[in-house]
């Protein structure tokens, strides 16, 4: 279904990283393409979208964006994290790689940088256009009509004859259409926390006031504060917090209790953030959603992709990645299909199960870096799987190895990580140093138990894109 062989013009409700990403990708292939975007041009304006200000890309993004020649680019812009900077509330600081070696970590860029810089490939197609101010108020989910208000003029139109691609988020109207089909089934579980990010500023000269290439995390228990490093020498912070309980966004309502809780818990990063009382009151806090639905289409009138068919919570930074693979699913099966029922069901069919298993792992890697990453028995069982990484290379894996580093199927990382978790406890019994590890039982674990599973799924381990 090559778009060179006809001059068919689709629509993109949403304009945020997947929907220009997207457009990139339908305009390379020939289509002309619309691009809906309820909010102002974010190049020409400034806008607090309620988003975090981070990303962290891995392998699956920058695959996404090396498709569409972008990564090169978008490397010159990001900073390598090589592993997790645990900052304990006494004591010394404790580093936990994220890899086997240097080679393998994940990158902090700027979700604005990035948005723009897609939007910009985008247009430069001379295919792409990008509307801005347009709210789509209903999408007829059986005749692909879409009905748009113009918020700048308050005009009322229709359009229709086009496919409808929502990339819209996590509240998407397109989403909401596809209520619609027959059987459709959608689930929106809310998160028990909220988040609200502050700055620490860059020192002198841009210097970084902390370790540079690490991702540092405060865990504590219940709660949790997180920064990751920009290119001007500042980090954005994230603090997530139930919000009601002894310690939430309810319980820190005045700047006395504000003041004490950060001198008590986070007492390094404390005094790195002038403006601590300030931020906090000012800036508003976010939300997060875990949302499931299927059928991800309307026949071959609508379709949704990234976060509007499968928000994720952050904590396994695959929001963006995830949502970046679906466009590179799309892409190869665009060659495949002769018309777009057929593609978008291909598509539903070989991202819903991988959708679903990464969004479950984000909830748990949550747990794992408030509750766990300060946890002795934790920092052990890590040592030792770094160990194992290295001694049986090819043969044994790791869940967040595999994830992040790697193509293969979400499902399968999730399976797989359990199985080479299991092991690690296992050998982790009775040790106080990860260099003690038994070598020859971990071979022999290895061989009982990965090796066989990863043989019957050798085919599923081909890459998705």
């Amino acid at each position: 279904m090559r778009a060179t062989e006809h001059n068919e013009t689709v629509t993109i409700v949403g304009a945020g990283l997947v929907g220009s990403l997207l457009a990139v990708e339908l305009a390379r292939q020939g289509y002309s393409v619309e691009v809906l975007e309820r909010r102002p041009d974010m190049r020409r304006e400034v806008i607090d979208a309620g988003r975090s200000i981070n990303l962290a890309i891995s392998t699956r993004g920058l695959y996404a964006l090396r498709q569409q020649g972008l990564e090169e680019e978008a490397l010159r812009h990001a900073i390598p994290m090589r592993g997790r900077m645990i900052h304990p509330p006494k004591g010394s600081l404790v580093y936990q790689p994220y890899g086997k070696d240097d080679s393998q970590h994940i990158n902090s860029l700027s979700r604005a940088w990035l948005n723009k810089f897609l939007m910009s490939a985008a247009e430069e197609s001379g295919r792409v256009r990008f509307r801005y101010r347009q709210r789509v108020t209903h999408l007829d989910a059986k005749t692909g009509v879409l009905t748009v208000v113009d918020e700048a003029t308050g005009e009322e139109r229709r359009e229709e004859g086009r496919v409808v691609f929502g990339t819209d988020g996590s509240g998407s109207a397109v989403r909401q259409a596809l209520e619609q089909v027959q059987g459709f089934e959608s689930t929106q579980e809310q998160l028990g926390h909220g988040y609200k990010e502050l700055t620490i500023p860059a020192g002198p000269g841009g210097a970084f006031q902390m370790e540079k290439h690490a991702l540092h995390i405060w865990p504590r228990g219940t709660y949790m504060l997180i920064a990751l490093p920009n290119e001007d020498g500042s980090f954005t912070c994230t603090l997530f917090l139930p919000w009601k309980g002894p310690v939430s966004f309810e319980s820190l309502d005045t700047p006395a209790r504000l003041e004490a809780f950060f001198e008590e818990q986070f007492a390094d990063a404390k005094a790195l953030i002038p403006d601590l009382t300030e931020a906090f009151f000012a800036r508003p806090t976010g939300s997060m959603v875990t949302v499931k639905c299927a059928p991800w289409h309307a026949g071959g009138k609508a379709v949704v992709l990234g976060d509007a068919a499968h928000a994720i919570v952050p904590f396994f930074g695959q929001g963006m990645n995830c949502g970046f693979e679906d466009v590179t699913v799309f892409n190869r099966l665009l060659a495949e299909h002769g018309s777009w029922e057929s593609l978008f069901g291909a598509l539903e069919k070989l991202r819903k199960t991988n959708s679903d298993a990464i969004a479950d792992m984000a909830v748990e890697n949550f747990i794992e870096m408030r509750d766990s990453t300060g946890n002795p028995r934790f920092l052990l069982e890590k040592a030792v799987e770094k160990v194992l990484l290295n001694a049986f290379p090819g043969t044994f894996v790791s869940r967040y190895s595999m994830v992040s580093f790697s193509r293969v199927p979400y499902r399968l990382a999730y399976e797989v990580g359990a199985i080479a978790g299991g092991i690690v406890s296992e050998l982790s019994e009775g040790l106080t140093r990860a260099e003690d590890v038994d070598l020859e039982r971990a071979g022999r674990l290895i061989q009982e138990r990965l090796v066989p599973f990863m043989k019957e799924h050798a085919d599923g381990f081909r890459t998705e894109g």
